[in-house]
């Protein structure tokens, strides 16, 4: 459906109080949830687009992430001493700078594997074990879903954006199977989880309460609990897909036919805007392979911005209580200091 100027505007005006409320109103940051399950239903509402089958989806495509969170809550609360003691192990093994060095590169790496939820569930699990203060754990989760979130992308196992482009490219001339995203994105998601990892031992140097050794977590762990954070979970999910269809005729409108430099910057929607809904707008059977590569970066990169972004962000920012403030303030130089280096090194190699 063609947009009217007066529903364009509204959507801009929508995808502007989506980025800028949760950091500036206590009370929208404290309820997100519901926040960007209101904006959704506005979404979709501004541009005409309800129907059953967004309903059913709505309903039912947060269910298997949903159940997953819930799954690992009791499954954590049942080996959680065993977990603990195998991340005590570590850090007395090899230090706190080795283990969260490999906490980061593993579960980005892995996460093309085993999904970007399990990898997310772990990182959640363990940060809370390690003998760091907040602000360094809220470092650690930040800087762990930004890796997991580049190294999800290599496979259709991973998340979602990655099966859709597979799916979108699997014929002519890209004829993209399972390797496709690797064979292209591998040696760009290798350095870049890398870097983090790196960036991750600087941990160590922060300062440190006395004897402090995990996180006092054991409230957390409660069923009760297990069940609110399953239920946050769930309603963020609904809401991404309320609000991805609802701006996806504003993004065909404004940014399927753009540049490769140009989508890279625009992409950086994806901070709030689910990066799938965009890669099926803009990647299409004759998109080049540069494009496919500029697309792809700028999309897994600018996911880890803010708490919206990726669904292991959500997961860390429940189980963490990780505020919008608190994740833009250690995302935001993260992420931009990134898209800056691989544009420039995309522009050179490529």
């Amino acid at each position: 459906m063609e947009l009217s100027i007066l529903q364009m505007g509204l959507l801009s005006l929508l995808i502007v109080l989506v980025l800028v409320l949760p950091l500036s109103w206590h009370k929208i940051e404290e309820n997100l949830e519901l926040f960007l399950f209101c904006c959704g239903i506005a979404a979709v509402s501004v541009s005409q687009e309800w129907s059953w089958h967004l309903i059913t989806t709505a309903l039912t495509d947060p269910i298997k992430i949903t159940l997953a969170v819930f799954i690992a809550g009791l499954l954590f609360r049942q080996f959680n001493t065993h977990l603990q003691k195998l991340t005590q192990t570590a850090v007395h093994k090899i230090g706190l700078r080795w283990t969260v060095f490999l906490i980061v590169f593993l579960l980005g790496l892995l996460s093309s594997l085993i999904t970007a939820i399990i990898a997310a569930l772990i990182l959640a699990e363990v940060a809370v074990m390690l003998p760091l203060v907040r602000a360094q754990r809220v470092k650690l989760a930040v800087l762990a879903c930004f890796s997991i979130g580049m190294g999800a992308v290599l496979t259709s196992i991973g998340e979602p954006l990655g099966t859709i482009v597979i799916s979108k490219l699997s014929g002519a001339p890209h004829y993209a199977g399972f390797f496709y995203l690797i064979q292209h994105l591998g040696w760009l998601v290798l350095a870049g989880v890398l870097l983090l990892a790196i960036l991750a031992t600087r941990l160590e140097a922060g300062k440190r309460a006395p004897g402090l050794q995990a996180a006092d977590t054991q409230s957390d762990r409660s069923v009760k609990s297990i069940f609110v954070r399953a239920g946050k979970v769930y309603l963020f999910v609904m809401a991404l897909v309320l609000l991805g269809d609802g701006l996806k005729p504003f993004a065909l409108r404004t940014i399927s036919h753009l540049s490769a430099n140009w989508l890279y910057w625009i992409n950086t929607l994806s901070a709030v805007l689910d990066n799938a809904t965009l890669a099926a707008i803009e990647v299409t059977p004759d998109i080049t392979d540069r494009s496919l590569t500029f697309l792809l970066t700028s999309l897994i990169i600018s996911g880890g911005m803010m708490i919206p972004g990726n669904i292991p962000n959500i997961i860390c920012a429940s189980k963490l209580g990780i505020k919008s403030k608190e994740w833009v303030k250690n995302a935001l130089g993260v992420g931009i200091g990134l898209m800056l280096l691989y544009f420039l090194v995309l522009h050179i190699f490529l």
